[in-house]
């Protein structure tokens, strides 16, 4: 009954939402819940990060566990991604952790990596097919011992990105990672990104929750309407145009991380 009671339905109503979306679209749900928690409802910044970093991993791991008995899961990279995902998240929590003295410094910082998170994610779901054209173009193929780099470096933003924001491993990730890895499939590098992502929200997340930044009624709430969302939004993908919703979504992350950074 407790459980019950705690949950709010307006953060049901908005889980829904954004699962929804995220079936639909198969962008992060960072991308879309955090901003929506700071603008609409005004929770603080870091605390909506947090919350949504758990969250995240929490919904990830479904997504990995199918991703994972379908075989389309690359663990090589996910390992090389963690390599460097993780130092990254660890030292971006402790930077963090010594701000947490100055609220507002803090939650500044952290609205203004959102609002820039969420405009360079539009930018990859709207020009994604320009950017890598650009880059096979004048970059090709690179050697084995220079994408590995270039994938540890890549997590580590990553790490950097998603503990302050929770915004960036999906539609960033997977860019990065067609760059990276033109001959494998896009499944495969979806699979790899996200099953990388688990790790990764989960040690942010905790890391969040062990600084005071973590608002768990509220994380029951958001995964109350966000677990059938995710499940409507997917079955429906199929009947709703990519073409008309990738533009659709992309405006708005920009204009919503325009508000936050500027």
């Amino acid at each position: 009954m407790h459980f019950l009671t705690s949950i709010n339905p307006l953060y049901s109503i908005s889980g829904f939402l954004v699962g929804a979306l995220v079936g639909l679209t198969g962008v992060g749900g960072g991308a879309l819940m955090t901003p929506l928690l700071v603008l609409l409802f005004g929770i603080h910044a870091d605390t909506a990060v947090g919350t949504d970093l758990l969250y995240a991993a929490a919904t990830k791991s479904v997504g990995t566990a199918v991703h994972g008995a379908s075989g389309t899961v690359d663990w090589g990279i996910v390992g090389r991604l963690a390599a460097g995902s993780v130092p990254a998240t660890v030292l971006t929590l402790l930077i963090l952790a010594r701000f947490k003295q100055n609220v507002g410094g803090a939650n500044h910082v952290i609205t203004i990596v959102l609002g820039f998170a969420l405009i360079a994610t539009a930018i990859a779901i709207l020009f994604r097919r320009i950017i890598l054209e650009f880059f096979n173009k004048r970059v090709g193929a690179l050697d084995p011992g220079r994408t590995t780099a270039f994938t540890v470096l890549l997590g580590a933003i990553l790490g950097v990105l998603v503990s302050l924001s929770s915004v960036g491993a999906g539609a960033i990730g997977v860019t990065v990672l067609l760059i990276l890895y033109p001959s494998l499939p896009v499944g495969k590098l979806v699979g790899s990104d996200i099953a990388h992502a688990v790790p990764l929200t989960f040690i942010a997340g905790v890391g969040h929750w062990l600084i005071g930044t973590v608002n768990f009624q509220l994380l029951i709430s958001l995964l109350a309407g966000s677990i059938p969302g995710i499940i409507i939004g997917s079955l429906i993908s199929s009947r709703v145009p990519d073409r008309m919703l990738r533009p659709i979504l992309a405006s708005t992350l920009a204009i919503v991380g325009g508000k936050l950074a500027f």
